[in-house]
């Protein structure tokens, strides 16, 4: 009975065996199939790209690329033709699809060398760089994709010297505006310093004006009368009076101001006046000036 389960087992076990392989080689078969069918589909593209036909070779080479993901040749070729029709995002996809689709390591080379060339027309030359560094890797021998990568070398050096410089005109550019802003926020504060001192000059100018007013006026704030409008001899007797603090004119009680004479000088001056009496008072009949006080400033 034993004996009888184990033959049962190893016949199922065979059966099995040989259904996955009859099932793996009718797959093997069928997909051997696609790939003709794409491969020809390919071939039929060609000549419609040779032919300027653009519509039906991209229809053919789609069509190939879904019954076949095996035929590295109809993404690349598809990839070819966007290129050149400057569509460089669809061609990358399709050179990025034909490397993962290829087999051997010429297709590879093929695809990441075009990649590196789409890379270049975007001015992504880092990556550009990397691309033709892969392609050389599956074939060193390649002096076109040797020459691009140097090319690509060259510009990726040169791209970021632009960048430094334009990195460093923008630091300039940004410290020209921050020295104008403070250049500005000095100037409106000298202004405003100035502004400050001027109006303190002014107040300075208003008092002084106010005390003159006020020197002008009696104590009632109106202006002070002349004292008895004297006559020819009462401006000689005024003369001749030694003049003390209560019986100076008011002009001459405030204080000495710029530009103005002292209380020492002025006491100098009224000596020297009374010592020519005679041509003071020669000179007041001359005029015949009544009623109006003799000035204290002389024009000597």
């Amino acid at each position: 009975m034993h004996k009888i389960r184990l033959m049962l087992g190893l016949l199922l076990y065979v059966g099995i065996v040989n259904a996955q392989d009859k099932a793996a080689e009718e797959a093997q078969k069928l997909a051997e199939k696609a790939l003709r069918e794409s491969t020809n589909l390919t071939w039929e593209a060609n000549k419609e790209l040779t032919a300027n036909d653009f519509v039906d070779a991209e229809a053919n080479l789609r069509k190939a690329i879904s019954k076949s993901d095996k035929n590295a040749a109809a993404p690349f070729n598809l990839g070819n033709a966007y290129y050149n029709r400057e569509s460089y995002g669809e061609a990358f996809g399709r050179y990025k699809q034909a490397g993962e689709a290829a087999e051997d390591k010429p297709e590879k080379h093929k695809a990441f060398h075009n990649m590196g060339n789409v890379f270049m027309k975007n001015k992504e030359y880092e990556k550009a760089v990397e691309a033709y560094k892969e392609a050389l890797r599956n074939n060193p021998n390649d002096e076109e994709t040797r020459y691009n990568l140097a090319l690509a070398k060259k510009m990726l050096e040169k791209q970021q010297d632009e960048q430094k410089n334009d990195q460093n005109q923008d630091n300039k550019d940004n410290q020209d505006q921050q020295d104008k802003k403070d250049q500005n926020q000095d100037q409106n504060k000298d202004q405003k310093n100035e502004g400050g001192d001027n109006d303190k000059q002014d107040e300075g100018k208003q008092d002084q004006d106010q005390n003159k007013d006020q020197g002008d006026q009696g104590e009632n704030g109106e202006d002070k009368p002349e004292e008895n409008q004297k006559g020819d001899g009462d401006e000689k007797k005024e003369q001749e009076k030694k003049p003390n603090e209560g019986d100076q004119p008011q002009d001459q009680k405030q204080q000495p101001r710029p530009n103005q004479l002292s209380q020492q000088q002025i006491q100098n001056l009224l000596e020297a006046m009374q010592n020519e009496e005679k041509k003071v008072q020669e000179k007041i009949e001359a005029r015949k000036v009544r009623g109006k006080k003799v000035k204290n400033e002389k024009d000597w």
